[in-house]
């Protein structure tokens, strides 16, 4: 009983928590080691307006509607980034911040006055995602995992998050060579030819894959928390990149599936009544990875691509 239970209720969102963390923390080490990392925090803000601008043109919440709301947000942020910098005179930095904030708190005012009632997606779940209510109703057990009719009742977002991730992965070992190159020596990269901006553009959609396959089924809390605790711990850990790579991809599992169990059990072992956000303790644990790593890591001193061996 307790088995069909886990299988029916836990292992779904477990597996697509795990997914997700997984397929944002292995573009966030390049975004890491290029002193890009809030460029996921930044994806996280500019996707919300654009996925709910889809929802309104197509009342459905869907992928590809999802991906090009998105894709079309992060234009029009750009814009507005070079329009204020050009304008205003400031730095990069600072139009960064004033266009990202602007376009989430447009995303949230949006989601507020519509009507989503039909759909999951309300600022609740914007924030924080719906990994408590991805339960898999044909999940009779661990035999269901053979089972295609079984099968076909898993939640959507598993088989989602497990193609995003398949393809996140796929595309890290492709161009595993052009991105260790830029990433660490820009001059030498150009000098052998490689298409340097490219190689930086190409990482970015990635994370916005990423972000946005992630964003319906966890939230942006848990998105930007994996961009940037996982591959930042693993830098403290190691001064090999291939090593970076796997200590991220172990935090980011652990902190989906850590984070999952407590946010569930952990108040009821403090004498609580209900349970608490799984994105939230996800989130959580995640920066208590890093605060561990940052402590007590052996390459903790280390900042950036400097001393990184690959």
């Amino acid at each position: 009983m307790m088995g069909e239970e886990f299988v029916a209720l836990s292992l779904p969102p477990i597996l697509i928590g795990i997914f997700a963390a997984v397929a944002c923390a292995l573009p966030g080490n390049f975004l890491l080691l290029r002193r890009q990392a809030l460029i996921g925090d930044a994806i996280s803000h500019v996707v919300l307006p654009g996925i709910v601008g889809a929802f309104l043109v197509t009342g459905v919440v869907a992928a590809w509607p999802m991906m090009i709301g998105a894709g079309v947000a992060a234009l029009v942020a750009v814009g507005m980034i070079e329009a204020i910098r050009r304008l205003g005179g400031i730095e990069p930095g600072a139009a960064m911040g004033v266009v990202f904030t602007t376009l989430f708190a447009a995303g949230v005012l949006l989601l507020e006055q519509s009507d989503t009632s039909s759909v999951h997606l309300d600022v609740e779940h914007a924030l924080y995602g719906n990994l408590e209510s991805l339960i898999w109703l044909d999940g009779l057990g661990w035999g269901s995992l053979l089972d295609l009719a079984a099968l076909r009742g898993l939640p959507p977002e598993l088989p989602r998050m497990a193609i995003t991730l398949a393809l996140v992965t796929l595309l890290t070992w492709i161009f595993w060579r052009p991105l260790k190159l830029s990433t660490f020596d820009e001059g030498f990269a150009r000098s052998l030819g490689l298409p340097v901006g490219a190689i930086g553009l190409g990482l970015v959609i990635v994370a916005a894959i990423a972000a946005v396959a992630a964003f319906d089924a966890v939230g942006s809390i848990i998105v930007i928390a994996m961009f940037i605790c996982p591959p930042a711990a693993a830098r403290m850990m190691t001064n090999r990149l291939e090593t970076q790579i796997s200590w991220s991809v172990l935090f980011a599992t652990v902190s989906a599936v850590l984070g999952y169990v407590l946010a569930g059990y952990g108040p009821l072992w403090l004498g609580f009544d209900n349970a608490v956000s799984a994105a939230g303790m996800i989130a959580t644990v995640s920066g208590l990875i890093l605060a561990g790593a940052a402590v007590f890591g052996p390459c903790r001193s280390r900042v950036g691509a400097s001393g990184l061996a690959g």
